[in-house]
């Protein structure tokens, strides 16, 4: 799986607020098992009209990484 598939997917899932999508760190070693790599992104969400609450933006996140999981078996560090 590559960082632009694990992208492609976030933006599949995260809806029509979602303005960005930044990688801004991948880390491959022992913590993360043999042959994996964690990517961290950044999500930026906004309203053109208005601004956006926590839980919505909660729920947006929450499909950006549900469609992620679904689509390449991404799962979202705790």
């Amino acid at each position: 799986v590559t960082a632009g598939e694990v992208e492609r997917s976030l933006r599949s899932g995260a809806g029509d607020f979602l303005e960005e999508v930044a990688l801004f760190d991948a880390y491959a070693g022992e913590q993360v098992g043999d042959g994996r790599t964690s990517l961290a992104y950044r999500l930026t969400f906004r309203a053109p009209d208005r601004t956006l609450t926590t839980e919505e933006v909660n729920e947006f996140r929450d499909a950006a990484v549900a469609s992620a999981g679904y689509a390449v078996g991404a799962v979202q560090r705790t």
